[in-house]
């Protein structure tokens, strides 16, 4: 006879969830007399720990599978109160895994403390004693595969590679394995999906993720079952053993830098990501983000500011990509081989980070790529997210009006790179702060490499694509954003189509130039990636700066500073957006007031351009009331607008910025030369070859 189904299924979960939240109140409270507990009473709680852990992940598990027609009866509200008791299940999990973590931290430290003791007692005797006993000890313990690898070297070639546990990780499902940080497993079978079939030391096999742990050699087996660590530098110029996982398979490489000590001790340390992933705050397959450790550690080689400069010729006595057109009095318009409008649409199933951080900021970093070093700079494009929809990330194309440029989905691509592998790099990012410690650091969610060119070296269509996001950086291969979702698409099509469509993925659309946009973006550098919304602020940029170097300087081989506040300020709008959208704003509306021949001419706009400049962005730029700009800071950002759009509505009220100047209420920094001048040798771009 079947089982009978429960009437109100989610009434009966969300009853469990708050058994379960009473329980892990309880072993809360418990766990923080853990300091004075007997280790029995300890480990008794971490079991607990773990049985509670399992029990929350059924419930989210079957809360997941429940849908509105498995009610009974019509229940209002039925997608919030899920959401709820989602919610509940989530913050409960974190809080056993963080448990888990602590109580394993105390044991871990008490342990060490005992073994550096014991350490200090055995200096005493003779060196042979020392050895004889540690000997007896591994004997006890029943390893005999140290013994082994002294008595036979080539046997280590035949043996199972063995890795050491980074973290702890509680069994998520039937078939998992449970181990704890500093424990030596032996790998048995190595599956491309990240979870490898391991046996720890008890005999115990089962699953477990790859990115809890770091190779290790005999050494390290013995070293971390006598619990000292001390005695490990001793040994660092000795050859040592380690497994290269870069290769198709593990190859065995000897070391024999005196590094390597250093090496190991670093492995035994848990860095922000793996603590996060130990604790379930966020999936496996984050990483630190590539992208924006480049904008960080490489100063500005890698940000918009640089490749806006001209660039000289190999030479180095003219510039090669900035020409004058006598006929057309501007600069001369450069085609690339590479020039179109990439629209970004949307980040589908993306994994949603644990309670235990705060996200600030959702985006996307792009830049050209050929599979190994990024060609242009790199851009980044906020998302938009809503609570309703968490796994799903949008963009804005086609910013307009009061929006800013941050979040213009429509970019423009421009390269004349020749290499055969040119494509653009995506990766998803979030900044986020911890909660428990204000750290703050950015995480890739994941991403992808779309090839510009097929194999013959046609250009690919203008379409729409979707995108399957990779895991961990783009220098690793085969890594999944979430690798529980592949582990369990194994089975039917049915479940393998479902496994797709669960996916995190990336729609993007190429779309090609018609004639206006063509000849608008030839007046750009060669290589640079950028905002559509902005785009003619920097053509303005780009023919002032031709007038300046190539038509009014008195003599071409002068190399003298340069008075202009407009040539030396502009490039640091590419680096605070939201005084470009100041400009922006300020340039549109005195644009609406020009008629439409004084549109066509191009010297009036230019003149027009810079009073506008001056009148909005060099005030604002030196204002003290403007806060300095920080990435993903929400208090900072807010004050900056607040800031920018009360000096904009003081000047348009007074029509202009004379007044508010003038006035002995405003403050500004102290005057710089800086501000004045333009050194062009010190900012261009020098030709490497």
């Amino acid at each position: 006879m079947l089982a009978r189904r429960p009437r109100d299924p989610l009434q009966a979960l969300r009853r469990r969830g708050q058994e379960l939240k009473l329980q892990v109140d309880s072993l809360v409270t418990e766990s923080q007399l853990t300091g004075a507990l007997e280790p029995s009473k300890r480990r008794d709680i971490y079991q607990r720990c773990i049985q509670l852990k399992q029990a929350v992940d059924e419930n989210k598990n079957t809360l997941q599978k429940l849908n509105k027609a498995d009610e009974a009866a019509p229940v209002g509200n039925y997608e919030q109160r899920k959401e709820e008791e989602h919610s509940l299940l989530e913050k409960l999990a974190c809080q056993l895994q963080e448990l888990a973590v602590s109580i394993s931290r105390k044991d871990a430290l008490k342990v060490e403390a005992h073994s550096d003791k014991e350490e200090d007692d055995t200096t005493e005797d003779d060196e042979e004693e020392t050895e004889e006993t540690a000997g007896e000890e591994e004997e006890s313990e029943g390893d005999e595969e140290g013994e082994q690898e002294q008595a036979s070297p080539k046997q280590a070639e035949t043996e199972t590679v063995t890795y050491i546990a980074l973290g702890d990780f509680a069994a998520q499902q039937t078939g998992d394995l449970t181990f704890k940080k500093g424990d030596v497993l032996h790998i048995i079978e190595k599956k491309p999906d990240g979870w490898w079939l391991a046996k720890d030391a008890e005999g115990v096999e089962g699953l477990i993720p790859r990115t809890y742990l770091e190779p290790c050699n005999k050494e390290d087996k013995l070293e971390s079952s006598e619990g000292s660590e001390e005695g490990n530098e001793e040994d660092g110029e000795e050859d040592v053993e380690v497994v290269d996982e870069t290769a198709d398979g593990a190859q065995v490489k000897q070391r024999t830098d005196s590094h390597w000590s250093a090496v190991r001790k670093a492995i035994s340390e848990i860095n922000t990501v793996d603590v996060l992933a130990t604790m379930g705050a966020i999936p496996a397959g984050f990483r630190p983000s590539t992208l924006s450790q480049l904008l960080d550690e490489a100063g500005n080689q890698f940000r918009a500011s640089y490749f806006l400069q001209p660039e000289l010729t190999t030479s180095q006595l003219a510039f090669r990509d900035l020409t004058w057109d006598a006929k057309a009095g501007t600069i001369m318009s450069r085609p690339s081989r590479v020039s179109l409008i990439l629209t970004l649409w949307s980040c589908k199933m993306i994994p949603l980070p644990g309670t235990s951080i705060q996200v600030l900021s959702r985006h996307i970093r792009l830049c050209l790529f050929d599979g190994s070093k990024v060609l242009s700079n790199i851009h980044t494009v906020r998302a938009v997210w809503q609570p309703k929809k968490p796994k799903t990330w949008t963009f804005s194309p086609q910013v307009t009006g009061i929006l800013p440029c941050l979040l213009d989905g429509d970019c423009f691509i421009r390269s004349n790179s020749p290499t055969p592998d040119l494509g653009i790099l995506f990766e998803l990012g979030i900044s986020y702060i911890r909660n428990s410690t204000g750290e703050r650091g950015e995480l890739s969610c994941g991403w992808v490499f779309l090839k510009l060119f097929d194999a013959s070296g046609v250009p690919i269509p203008a379409k729409t694509y979707e995108l399957f996001l990779n895991g961990g950086t783009p220098y690793e291969k085969g890594v999944e954003v979430d690798p529980s979702v592949s582990r369990r698409a194994q089975g039917s099509v049915f479940r393998q189509m479902i496994s797709m469509r669960r996916q995190p993925q990336l729609l993007v659309k190429l779309r090609s130039l018609n004639r206006r946009s063509r000849a608008m973006l030839s007046l750009l550098p060669e290589t640079l990636v950028g905002s559509m919304c902005s785009a003619h602020l920097l053509i303005f940029y780009r023919q002032i700066l031709g007038d300046v170097l190539l038509r009014d300087r008195t003599s071409l081989q002068s190399a003298d500073l340069i008075s202009h506040p407009v040539l030396a300020t502009f490039p640091l709008l590419l680096e605070q957006p939201d005084v470009m959208d100041a400009l922006r704003s300020s340039w549109a509306e005195k644009e609406s007031t020009l008629k439409r021949a004084e549109k066509r001419d191009k010297e009036l706009l230019k003149a027009e351009f810079l009073l506008v400049y001056h009148d909005c962005v060099l005030p604002l730029l030196h204002s003290t009331l403007l806060p300095p700009f920080r990435w993903a800071e929400e208090e900072t950002e807010a004050a900056r607008w607040k800031a920018i759009a009360d000096f904009l509505k003081q000047s348009r009220e007074n029509e202009g910025s004379l007044k508010a100047l003038l006035s002995p209420d405003g403050v500004h920094k102290p005057f710089d030369l800086s501000e004045q001048t333009y050194d062009f040798l010190g900012e261009i771009r020098k030709n490497s070859g």
